[in-house]
């Protein structure tokens, strides 16, 4: 597919087109203000801790909110969740410049970071609903390359910013995007990012959902293990990095930058090739093989004695990186039916960056007792793992690529119909599941007992179904003490 082939999905499908500039927009101010917060922190500061603290509340709540509230994704707007989102962005970096304490500055970053735990779930939920079937790749290819071209070039303009002007600029320059970007979304129909409407049985039973489906559905259940396994390495080099650029090759802070840019080109590099070559090789073998030449490229770049020996196999590595990246999107786009996929992303969402913020805080400690070369070799050590897994967790796809989106079609169904309360007919919808009663509540106010449906035999429950319904049982009773009257 060619390049104006593949850029004139934006005209194809203008709403897809709205998106893609909302996040190059958005993308762009989030790396230029990510150097500039840290920057500030540090200034400010002069503290490692307080630097780890920012780092620490920007993806924390990505993971809370993937655990406790990703059924979010899926049962409100997904327009309206991005809008709000943006617009709450938009209020923190505005207040920003005028904020002059640490403390302060890492709260308003906690809750940028809240807005982009929902933020982008919603959008990767939403793509697939977008653009055609056979453009899903494509898509992901182009929102993956403008984050990869915001990543190269927003750092860079946030450090010149910072040479001629304070913090301020920068910060006023991210809210102007994230208003921008808003305003933009709000113009995508909101038919257009939802295909089915989602039913939910409870908020907690719904958590209990997400969690389920994404161990029970194959593609979802490979990209959680694969991915998490892939972290470690990767949080071996993002950490390592800039010690065995500095210090392993002796480059400088030059060597640093020309590594980090390389790894840019890698990502951009790779994720062209998958939207390339997916479709000839097949999800099963190109997966796989991605995440093979990810172990071989940081591999072998830790053996290199000069950063010029050292940049074509970082390429190598990023490249492989990228292409997995799309085949991840594939996979849990296609493995999740529309009205699970919000939950079912923002589970895995979370599941990664809570990995990765452990694996970079033991990486900080391996590298400072065994130096950044063998960091770097066990991570490519550590990528050969995972493409192993990967190889024998994709077993259920088909190497057929002509069979493999029936198969995830399939899979991505039977997993969503194992969690529907049934009647012998399908899912019951919210109003005919009842629930559980709370003794000496008023009349008006006593609900009806839980009971299976008629003529059918209850169904086996999981721990987590006992977890949700004891916590829906104490939000009802705190909730009916509150309608109590008073004697």
């Amino acid at each position: 597919m060619a390049v104006n082939s593949r850029l004139g999905l934006l005209r194809r499908s203008p709403s897809f087109g709205l998106l893609f500039l909302a996040t190059a927009g958005s993308s762009f101010g989030t790396y230029l203000a990510a150097i500039v917060l840290t920057v500030d922190v540090y200034d400010r500061t002069q503290s490692g801790v307080w630097v780890a603290a920012l780092l620490i509340a920007d993806f924390l709540p990505i993971v809370l909110i993937g655990l406790l509230f990703g059924p979010l994704v899926d049962r409100l707007s997904r327009r309206r969740l991005m809008v709000v989102s943006d617009l709450t962005r938009f209020g923190v970096f505005a207040a920003l410049p005028f904020v002059d304490s640490p403390q302060a500055i890492v709260a308003l970053a906690g809750v940028a970071g809240i807005a982009t735990g929902f933020f982008r779930p919603a959008v990767f939920a939403g793509l697939p609903n977008l653009v055609p079937d056979d453009e899903l790749t494509n898509a992901n290819f182009l929102l993956q390359t403008i984050e990869t071209v915001a990543w190269m070039l927003g750092p860079v303009v946030g450090g010149l910013m910072l040479t001629f002007s304070g913090p301020e600029v920068p910060y006023a320059v991210n809210a102007t995007t994230f208003l921008i970007s808003a305003a933009l979304v709000a113009r995508i129909p909101e038919r257009s990012l939802r295909s089915e409407e989602s039913l939910t049985r409870g908020h907690w039973r719904d958590v209990s959902d997400g969690l389920r489906l994404v161990i029970t559905s194959p593609p979802l259940r490979t990209v959680l293990v694969v991915w998490n396994v892939v972290l470690l390495g990767s949080a071996a080099i993002n950490v390592a990095e800039i010690f065995f650029a500095k210090d392993t090759l002796d480059a400088g802070n030059i060597g640093f930058g020309v590594i980090v840019a390389a790894s840019g080109v890698g990502l951009a590099l790779g994720s062209y090739l998958a939207a390339e070559s997916l479709g000839k090789v097949g999800l099963r073998r190109y997966y796989t093989g991605s995440i093979a030449l990810m172990g071989l490229g940081w591999g072998i770049a830790a053996l290199a004695t000069s950063i010029w020996v050292a940049v074509p196999f970082v390429v190598a590595g990023a490249a492989g990186n990228g292409a997995a990246i799309i085949c991840n999107s594939i996979l849990v786009q296609r493995g999740a039916p529309d009205r699970y996929r919000g939950r079912a992303l923002a589970t895995i969402m979370s599941s990664n960056y809570a990995v990765l913020g452990l694996a970079m805080a033991s990486a900080g400690v391996l590298t400072d007792a065994f130096g950044a070369r063998w960091v770097w070799m066990a991570a490519g050590i550590g990528y050969l793992l995972a493409a192993a897994v990967a190889f024998v967790m994709m077993s259920w796809m088909p190497a057929a690529v002509e069979d493999e989106n029936v198969t995830l079609e399939a899979a991505a169904e039977a997993a969503a119909n194992a969690l529907a309360v049934t009647d012998g007919a399908g899912p019951v919808p919210e109003q005919a599941v009842p629930e559980p009663a709370v003794p000496e509540a008023p009349p008006d106010l006593i609900p009806v007992p839980e009971l299976a449906p008629d003529g059918a035999a209850e169904a086996p429950v999981s721990g987590l179904e006992r977890i949700a319904s004891l916590l829906e049982r104490i939000e009802l009773r705190r909730e009916l003490e509150a309608r109590r009257p008073r004697r």
